[in-house]
């Protein structure tokens, strides 16, 4: 009996901390916000985009290309790389790949991690479109002043396809 009760009391906050359904509105939100950051920000050099939706005090994470430690940095970094390439990256989120996992603080929401898989593309000199990197991310977003925040984005794994 002693063995069964440890065992429930490690699985039920395994459960409750499980990601979230797809139909939830918490799921929504920040696949509508990742939309907002990519399709929009990322793939047409949006700036405004980044700029409402990013925490002041972000963190940036690349295994490619290092560590940005500030919003300041963060969007100076996509103004002066991609949107001055003359041939722009676009990125592509991996249909089914995303996941929420609500964060909370004694059963207050305050953020919430997302994951994925994204892939990246290429035109060069108004070529056909070519697949240039597949690769993971999870983005850290908190609730600031009841506004959702991308705070900590880490982009890994990038891998050639």
């Amino acid at each position: 009996m002693k063995s069964f009760l440890i065992l429930w009391l490690l699985v039920i906050p395994m459960a409750l901390s499980a990601q979230i359904s797809e139909e939830s509105e918490l799921f929504k939100t920040l696949q509508a916000n990742d939309s907002l950051l990519f399709t929009l920000g990322f793939n047409t050099c949006d700036i405004a985009q980044f700029e409402n939706l990013v925490s002041e005090d972000a963190e940036f994470f690349h295994d490619q290309s290092g560590i940005l430690k500030s919003k300041a940095e963060f969007i100076q970094n996509i103004k002066d790389g991609i949107c001055v390439m003359p041939n722009k990256p676009r990125r592509e989120l991996v249909s089914g790949s995303l996941q929420v996992f609500p964060m909370k603080n004694r059963g207050e929401l305050y953020g919430a991690l997302q994951t994925g898989e994204h892939k990246f593309y290429l035109r060069p000199n108004g070529e056909e479109e070519i697949l240039t990197s597949v690769a993971k991310f999870s983005h850290l977003w908190l609730l600031e002043e009841g506004e959702w925040r991308l705070a900590r984005i880490i982009s890994y794994d990038h891998q050639a396809p």
